[in-house]
């Protein structure tokens, strides 16, 4: 019977021993875990802009005189060579020599800027033909599957790039000549008085458009030059971001950049046009002082998604900085830096095992790999202070 008590103590002293073992025994720790997978990888930089029209032009009085009430309200069209306004000429001082050689000089130098805008709008329409022309030529390729379908969107967008270059030039032309006239008619009245009671000089719209602006409410003496209508063509838009000196590096004039929350229920797409080569000083929402460059970028979307666009209007600007379909990737939140090296935890029968990898691009919330992983492996997406190599680990999951 003694035997048998022996034999029930030692089974309860490894039942007892067991059952500590088991209890201090180190526990799988829980984990989140991701897979590394292939997919598409975009990196963008989001900004807040607003739309603006392209061209745009203040008329002002060519003359003193005594202004009429402007009947025009804001948004009213307004066609190239209508009568916006009429001035009562004043009686003008007489010019010297020296003011009257001023005057002519004006005019002079407002012929001379008619010439060259009419130069630029020749210039523009080559460029114009020669980028439908490329256009043209892509497509065809692309039928027959010689060049890719992005590269024959880029042609398009150049193409319409260079179409609205041209009709900003064809704008500048009518405005240059609207200034001639100015100047012809300020020196026309120098030194003159009214010839009759009914003598008036009307003032006209340089360019079909819409009045975006009115100075004046009522009419009163004005003087040479005081502006009196701001108006311009809201069916040409661009859009102006001001980005962080040091994102605007990775910008250049073909980036690709999609509209958001514009008020539409899509995204509109759009090409950067020029990356302004002066910043600017802002401060922040928090009282930070930062450097900022414009970036000026054209809508390439048909126009009938955003006729409802107008100028000044608020929108989203997310700018596409790089892009790839088939990339080998991982959370951004998997890599940690070791000994100046990118690292990763991979989960290896249920433990953490440290690797080193080669990351490409990043965006916030995914990375690229370069070297070290292979599609399907896991890899512990959170690990934190404690993980080390050779940590029993599980899925939190």
């Amino acid at each position: 019977m003694k035997w048998r008590r022996n034999i029930g103590i030692l089974l309860l002293a490894v039942l007892v021993a067991g059952g500590l073992g088991y209890g201090f025994w180190p526990k799988p720790v829980p984990m989140d875990m991701a897979e590394v997978s292939r997919g598409p990888l975009v990196v963008s930089l989001q900004e807040e802009g607003r739309t603006r029209v392209r061209d745009r032009y203040v008329i002002s009085a060519p003359i003193a005189g005594y202004l009429r009430r402007i009947t025009l309200e804001v948004g009213d069209p307004v066609t190239g060579g209508q009568v916006v306004a009429t001035l009562e000429p004043l009686r003008s001082t007489s010019l010297d020599p020296r003011s009257r050689a001023e005057a002519q000089a004006r005019v002079s130098a407002a012929e001379a800027a008619v010439k060259g805008a009419e130069e630029e709008v020749r210039a523009a329409g080559v460029d114009a033909e020669l980028a439908r022309r490329e256009y043209d030529r892509r497509k065809r390729l692309c039928q027959v599957e010689c060049i890719s379908e992005e590269e024959v969107e880029r042609a398009g967008a150049e193409a319409r790039r260079s179409a609205a270059r041209l009709r900003s030039a064809e704008f500048n032309v009518e405005v240059a000549s609207s200034e001639l006239e100015a100047a012809r008619m300020g020196l026309r009245f120098a030194g003159t008085a009214p010839e009759g009671q009914d003598e008036q000089v009307a003032v006209r719209a340089p360019v079909d458009g819409r009045v975006l602006k009115r100075y004046l409410e009522s009419e009163g003496v004005v003087q040479p030059g005081q502006a009196l209508l701001e108006v311009g063509d809201p069916a040409a838009i661009e859009v102006e971001v001001d980005v962080l000196s040091a994102d605007a590096v990775g910008i250049a004039p073909g980036t690709r950049v999609q509209l958001e929350r514009w008020g539409g229920p899509e995204a509109l797409e759009a090409r950067v046009r020029r990356v302004e080569p002066v910043g600017f000083t802002k401060v922040s929402a928090l009282g930070v002082e930062e450097q900022r460059v414009l970036v000026i970028a054209d809508i390439t979307s048909p126009q009938a998604q955003w006729l409802r666009l107008g100028d000044g209007y608020r929108v989203e600007a997310r700018f596409i900085l790089w892009e790839a379909e088939d990339v080998l990737q991982v959370p951004a939140s998997a890599l940690f830096r070791e000994a100046g090296a990118w690292a990763v935890f991979t989960v290896e029968e249920g433990r953490a095992r440290r690797r080193g990898v080669e990351v490409g691009e990043r965006n916030g919330l995914s990375a690229e790999i370069k070297s070290g992983l292979k599609a399907g492996e896991t890899v512990i997406a959170h690990p934190d202070n404690q993980t080390h190599d050779g940590l029993r680990v599980r899925s939190r999951s």
